[in-house]
């Protein structure tokens, strides 16, 4: 099983203390989003995990503990780091921040199993393509000697992007192929591997790859083993990736980014953060006495872990 940690929240930056004690107990409650009374417990061990894949805003508060999970578990990481102010993203920290941050994590886990995010691309008044060349062009000289690679995506235009960022563009397909050229060119100039996530179309003139941002090809790589050749059915739609099994809680993310569609309503999100407790199995609130606790399928997709190879693996 691959468990994801950063697809419905930031649990690294702002739930890193359940995190930990998730891992040192080695279990974890997960509440199904579609049936709300139905939760996973999901094992935390090495035996039951094939990988762990993390994904956030800012690490600088696990760096000096992240050692805990890696020295155990197979990982992937992804460090998103884009242009936008506090206009778009209020509770991030400020960009030089995180790079400096990423540099750090990079030396702790190894720049092999470290990709950086540029995602979501939008275009507004203040965020013109001019200045995500700029940006981008920026960030990819600092960051690239630190990466294994780089992703990004078009911002997905959901019902109340409109309300939260009123001059938010729809952007036109040149558009789009103009930005993705001059992302190629300057990720090609920087030597940075860039491809692009849950796209329509390829952009694969421009040096970019048409791929899934966790595969088991990747994995692989990154933790020097193998995975069995299975169907990467993705996790949402044009989504490419290896399915994963996530541990978060949709409107719960403090982080508030404005183009994020994971948060409905900021009185959502407070009023679950107000609910969060660390030492419940559960990322927010605790069990009730209706839930149906059942466990979770945590079927291997390993084939062997580099330590050793079987014989039926020949």
């Amino acid at each position: 099983m691959i468990l994801n940690v950063g697809l419905r929240t930031d649990i690294v930056h702002h739930y890193h203390e359940w995190l930990f004690n998730r891992f040192d107990e080695g279990f974890v409650y997960a509440r199904n989003p579609l049936f709300g009374n139905r939760v996973n417990i999901y094992e935390l061990t090495p035996e039951k995990i094939d990988a762990v894949i993390f994904c956030s805003k800012n690490y600088t508060p696990v760096l000096d503990k992240i050692g805990r999970i890696t020295g155990r578990f197979r990982t992937y990481f992804f460090y998103t780091v884009t242009g936008y102010e506090q206009d778009l993203e209020p509770a991030s920290p400020p960009i030089q921040e995180r790079v400096e941050s990423l540099k750090e994590l990079s030396k702790i886990v190894g720049k092999e199993k470290l990709v950086w995010r540029y995602d979501p691309v939008l275009l507004t008044k203040k965020y013109t393509i001019a200045r995500h060349m700029e940006t981008f062009a920026a960030l990819s000289e600092e960051i690239a000697p630190y990466v294994g690679g780089a992703v990004f995506s078009f911002v997905e235009m959901f019902i109340k992007i409109g309300q939260r960022i009123p001059d938010v563009e729809i952007m036109t397909k040149v558009q789009k192929h103009e930005i993705a050229k001059v992302l190629g060119g300057i990720a090609q100039k920087n030597r940075l591997p860039l491809q692009i996530c849950c796209a329509e179309t390829g952009y694969e003139e421009y040096g970019i790859k048409r791929t899934g941002c966790v595969t088991l090809d990747a994995l692989g790589r990154a933790n020097k083993c193998s995975f069995r050749s299975m169907p990467h059915l993705g996790n949402k739609a044009g989504c490419q990736c290896i399915v994963s099994r996530d541990i978060g809680w949709y409107d719960s993310c403090p982080s508030e980014c404005k183009y994020c569609n994971a948060n409905r309503g900021i009185e959502n999100v407070r009023d679950n953060f107000l609910r969060h407790d660390p030492a419940s199995p559960l990322l927010i609130g605790h069990i009730h006495k209706n839930d149906q606790l059942m466990h979770g399928v945590q079927n291997s997709f390993l084939l062997h872990d580099g330590r050793q190879i079987s014989l039926f693996d020949l």
